[in-house]
């Protein structure tokens, strides 16, 4: 029975937690918290800034923490697929109806309007990523000495080998890493 419990609240929380895993929380705190009663204020609290550490999605973290504490192993399973399932169904049923309308006019009209909006997206992150490497929390500077030269070094010898070699970018990232990690190991030395 709690695991049939532990379902429905979790699938409530995925299918009404539109807008990311934080504002999951809210509706985590009313089935958690006031209305099943299965943490206190202050467990819930502890369980969400474990959530937050974890890797993953924290909403998915949440459930599987909660699932753990009220049924052991079988409840983190029970509320995990209770907190996912509504995605699944969602992109499953907007899976079939592109397959099945994908060649409409209008449904092409919206993905070519799509394509710059998610390009701009995926850009605008690559750059907020890259002024935080190269210049840190301050932002572009003009003084030479706010630049990470290292950071800059590494990024223009791993394009340069992408571009020229046609190099694996995992094999880029994990020997970037390895360099990384020896030239700070050898700067923290000297």
């Amino acid at each position: 029975m709690i695991y049939l419990k532990l379902i429905i609240s979790f699938f409530q929380i995925g299918l009404f937690s539109i807008g990311g895993g934080y504002a999951a929380l809210p509706l985590i705190q009313n089935q958690v918290v006031e209305l099943n009663k299965w943490m206190t204020m202050t467990e819930y609290t502890d369980m969400i800034t474990i959530s937050g550490m974890c890797p993953g999605p924290i909403a998915i973290n949440a459930s599987t923490f909660v699932g753990m504490q009220v049924g052991g192993m079988p409840g983190a399973i029970a509320a995990t697929f209770g907190c996912v399932l509504p995605s699944s169904i969602i992109v499953l049923l907007l899976g079939y109806l592109y397959r099945k309308f994908r060649n409409l006019q209008l449904v092409q009209g919206i993905l070519n309007g799509l394509r710059p909006a998610v390009t701009a997206l995926i850009a605008s992150a690559g750059i907020s990523i890259l002024i935080l490497t190269f210049w840190g929390n301050k932002g572009i500077t003009l003084k030479p000495s706010d630049l990470n030269i290292i950071s800059l070094f590494l990024f223009a010898i791993s394009l340069y080998v992408i571009r020229k070699y046609k190099a694996n970018p995992i094999y880029v990232m994990f020997g970037s890493g390895l360099l990384g990690l020896i030239i700070y190991a050898v700067q923290r030395v000297l």
